[in-house]
């Protein structure tokens, strides 16, 4: 063996016992875990008291409950109104929000208008007054150079329907 590998063998094991020596037993920090323990924490705040409520019973019983319709109130209801037209063939347009839908232009005359719709894919389509767009039954009413009139069918809550007047306007989504 050389004077250089004896060297560092001996300066390979020096430190080994240096390093070794710092792993003892370290009353420090024994004192410090024992102290921290021993130490009350912080107290709980108490738990939020919980309300009782008092029911309500109706008594007006002779009285109607204004938040039940008769059967006859519900019949005329769904009834009376606006309804869509469920036996016609769905148009490809429907199957969109109308706040998807964006007005491209126009092509043709005043009379023979037609609109030019572009869906959420990209796709440009024709339309006419009568065609449907939305996913509301919304009907097309009319057709002008900068934007294309319609009226939706929406429930009114009641079992019913009602209209709703929308527009879509050149270079925009819904108004």
């Amino acid at each position: 063996m050389s004077v250089s590998t004896l060297a560092i063998r001996v300066a390979v094991i020096a430190a080994c016992v240096v390093s070794i020596s710092g792993c003892g037993p370290d009353d420090d920090l024994r004192q410090w875990v024992a102290r921290e323990k021993a130490k009350k924490g912080a107290p709980l705040q108490p738990l939020p008291v919980v309300k009782t409520f008092e029911t309500f019973l109706y008594e007006a019983k002779d009285r109607r409950d204004p938040f039940d319709l008769s059967a006859e109130e519900q019949e005329q209801a769904g009834t009376q109104g606006p309804r869509p037209d469920q036996n016609r063939p769905r148009e490809p347009l429907e199957s969109f929000p109308l706040d998807g839908l964006k007005m491209s232009g126009t092509l043709g005359l005043a009379k023979t208008m037609e609109g030019l719709v572009r869906d959420p894919d990209g796709i440009v389509h024709r339309v006419r007054i009568g065609n449907y767009l939305g996913q509301n039954y919304g009907r097309i009413t009319a057709i002008s150079e900068d934007k294309i009139d319609l009226v939706e069918l929406v429930p009114n809550g009641g079992g019913g329907w009602m209209e709703r007047v929308a527009t879509i306007a050149l270079g925009e989504g819904r108004k």
